[in-house]
């Protein structure tokens, strides 16, 4: 992390190294004790400001000497992000187990709130990279007018390899809660980038049309979904 020139969690390596069941990609090691100088970290409940019970997400807080104490020139922003405390909130969404494993699961700009359940995208892209089909996909959210927000998943299937919306719908079924399930099942051959060489999401508010009376068969709803390409100079 560029805000911070220490390690914020650690782990043993080699034939000695105790592992989770779950590590996987994203874990990051146990996080650092409060008891050390350099930098501290703990996982803090967005909506009540306390620290979040075992297993549960939240945004990854860190601190120490070797945190950055806020932006040069933005005040703004570094009242954003870097509190009275010194605590520096890094937008991670992360959780903690038993053995104190962290688990970094998603961004809190990109977490989708639909109907009042939090979503992360990280989390359902992994699980749709166990699809043997999908090489690649991106999760975003879209706005909707009953549910706030709702999921379309964006994927990329592996070459000569076909499939559709409902097949992927019907993997999902059993395997993720339902309301995991992306409504919006969106196929496509590449994604944009940023100038960076990451992938650009955004999420774009659908403005509804009318439906004309003529029209006797309903077309299915366009997803809302739009990748747009940022060329940024």
């Amino acid at each position: 992390m560029s805000r911070a020139s220490s390690f914020i969690s650690w782990r043993v390596g080699g034939k000695k190294a105790k592992l989770p069941p779950s590590s996987g990609k994203q874990e990051s090691g146990r996080l650092k004790p409060e008891t050390d100088l350099l930098s501290q970290a703990q996982i803090v409940n967005m909506e009540t400001g306390e620290l979040t019970k075992l297993n549960t997400p939240g945004e990854l807080y860190i601190r120490g000497y070797c945190v950055m104490q806020g932006y040069w020139g933005e005040p703004q922003k570094t009242f954003e992000t870097v509190g009275q405390d010194k605590w520096y909130r890094t937008g991670d969404i992360a959780t903690m187990d038993e053995q104190g494993f962290c688990k970094i699961v998603g961004r809190s700009k990109d977490m989708i709130i639909r109907g009042g359940e939090n979503i992360y995208p990280a989390e359902l892209e992994d699980f749709f990279h166990k699809h043997p089909q999908v090489q690649e996909v991106q999760v975003v959210g879209v706005k909707d007018q009953r549910m706030g927000e709702e999921i379309c998943a964006c994927i990329r299937l592996k070459s000569g390899e076909t499939t559709t919306e409902e097949e992927i719908k019907a993997f999902c079924k059993g395997k993720i809660s339902h309301f995991k399930i992306p409504r919006y099942i969106v196929f496509v051959d590449n994604y944009p980038l940023t100038i960076s060489g990451k992938v650009c999401k955004k999420k774009k508010k659908k403005k509804k049309k009318k439906k004309k009376k003529k029209k006797k068969k309903k077309k299915k709803r366009k997803t809302e979904a739009r990748w747009l390409l940022q060329v940024q100079g």
